[in-house]
């Protein structure tokens, strides 16, 4: 029988490759990566997301690769009062959240924003476990 360990990367298709670097690095944190012949990623922590650019081909591929088709949850380290913060500093719109939420090791606490091209990404903490009502 296989057993999954871990997920190590994830490919997000999107509209505008430097757009998207910007958003993530800015707003998220993470590391933008060169690799390959001029291929594109995030880094952070022990994973990364490689970024597609729409219309261009790479073989293997998803089926229908799409910008804005992505639902991604990611942890942070922090409380998510740091992280409503640090969105307002952005100006990005909280579009859902604070909510309670079940992740994959137990009870966590979410906010859910929208990437350039509307994937929804959704930020959550461990570390406070009930949304503030």
């Amino acid at each position: 029988m296989i057993e999954i360990e871990r997920v190590d990367h994830l490919v997000l298709t999107v509209a505008d490759v430097d757009r998207t670097v910007d958003f993530y690095r800015r707003v998220l944190g993470m590391r933008p990566v060169v690799f390959g012949t001029d291929r594109r990623a995030l880094a952070f922590g022990n994973q990364k997301i490689n970024l597609h650019q729409a219309g261009r081909k790479i073989a293997p591929a998803a089926h229908r690769p799409t910008p804005g088709s992505a639902d991604l949850c990611l942890v942070s380290r922090g409380p998510l009062a740091d992280v409503l913060t640090h969105l307002a500093a952005c100006r990005v719109p909280v579009e859902a959240g604070p909510v309670d939420r079940t992740g994959a090791v137990g009870p966590m606490v979410s906010v859910y924003l929208r990437d350039p091209d509307h994937n929804l990404i959704e930020v959550c903490s461990y570390s406070g476990t009930t949304a503030p009502h």
